[in-house]
């Protein structure tokens, strides 16, 4: 069992964080209906997501991607996680940083790209809007910081001997922990851990090498287009460059897989968040290669082709497995367990522990 006090956050920072978290989730909403609202069909949104390139409509453009769903249900996720006694403080403050972290590397670039001038053929408006959009979702994952950061709860104090009012004490004892193992509340099981950390990290891995990858292929004038943004490589508004969009993600893949093999109470938050990017990621990679019909003939296209297509399969499954491994429980909260009965009193009737000793027949002097 652990002995370590789950002792992070406040009831107070939790229901701001939840808070946070709706209006993150409201915002992205907002922009997936205007999707809704502007497509000729509604098919055809989902069709956008997977990397279908046609525009909706004249003078306007997609403002969403595959990722603006993930990070609507990842919010209303730690929203609840906040909310929920059951959830381990620890393991909702994880859930926080998680989202936090992945609006942030995900959004920074934007505040630079909807600004660019190969966008001004574009709704001035919809793109003001849109930069409005991201700035707030940037200072709503700063806040989301701010709170973990802020809001961790001290430790309570020992009981005192003479505490004013109080009844007289005899004893104070703890109660014996059974042995479950160590670390946080919540913090994942070691075979969960390992699994999800060592996915993780050949994801992480072979996304980096990637973009490696392709700074040595397309050099670094090309590679910079995709990486902070350019008008070739534009898809939707609210949707990070293709390069920068491949490091953020190994950067997050790297990160959890970090945290679940130390066993961190973040590590599951983490693992989730990431892996539900990662399986995005791959399955939109998949989808687009299956619609250009190079699955039949995978064997006669180029190496290179194949590697895609094999690192899309392997990122894909690799999440789907990391989703499993971190969606089972943690180490329980043993902390109510520890602090059910702290001290007794002297009365033959009071409630002590089994195994505390009960008070002698007579008083030492002065007692």
């Amino acid at each position: 069992m652990s002995t370590v006090r789950d002792s992070v956050l406040t009831r107070g920072a939790r229901g701001a964080g939840a808070v946070i978290c709706l209006l993150l989730a409201l915002l992205a909403a907002g922009w997936i209906i205007r999707d809704l609202v502007v497509a000729e069909h509604r098919a055809d949104v989902w069709w956008a997501w997977l990397g279908e390139t046609r525009r909706p409509r004249e003078f306007t453009a997609w403002a969403t991607s595959a990722l603006d769903p993930l990070l609507v249900l990842g919010a209303l996720a730690a929203a609840v996680a906040q909310v929920r006694t059951a959830v381990a403080s620890s393991v909702a403050a994880g859930a926080l940083l998680s989202l936090a972290s992945a609006v942030a590397l995900l959004r920074i670039p934007l505040v630079w790209v909807l600004g660019a001038d190969w966008l001004q053929g574009l709704d001035g408006g919809l793109t003001g809007w849109a930069r409005i959009t991201v700035l707030a979702q940037l200072a709503l994952a700063a806040a989301l910081f701010v709170v973990v950061a802020t809001g961790r709860r001290r430790p309570p104090g020992r009981p005192g001997r003479h505490a004013a009012g109080a009844a007289p004490v005899y004893g104070v004892v703890r109660a014996v922990p059974s042995v479950v193992g160590p670390g946080r509340p919540g913090s994942p099981y070691r075979g969960p851990a390992v699994t999800a950390g060592v996915l993780l990290g050949a994801a992480g891995l072979t996304l980096a090498g990637w973009e490696i990858h392709w700074r040595q292929q397309l050099g670094w004038y090309l590679y910079r287009k995709g990486l902070l943004g350019d008008a070739s490589v534009f898809r939707a508004l609210l949707q990070p460059p293709v390069h920068w969009q491949g490091a953020a993600l190994a950067v997050l893949a790297l990160g959890a897989a970090a945290a679940a093999l130390r066993r961190a109470a973040v590590g599951r938050p983490a693992a989730l968040t990431a892996a539900a990017l990662l399986l995005a990621h791959g399955a939109v990679a998949l989808v687009h290669t299956a619609r250009a019909g190079e699955f039949g003939r995978l064997a006669v296209l180029p190496v290179h082709t194949q590697l895609e297509a094999g690192t899309a399969a392997f990122v894909a499954a690799a999440a789907l497995v990391v989703l499993l491994a971190a969606a089972r429980p943690g180490l329980p909260d043993t902390s109510r367990d520890l602090d059910a009965v702290r001290a007794y009193g002297m009365a033959p009737d009071e409630e002590r522990p089994p195994h505390a000793p009960p008070p002698p027949s007579t008083l030492p002097p002065g007692w």
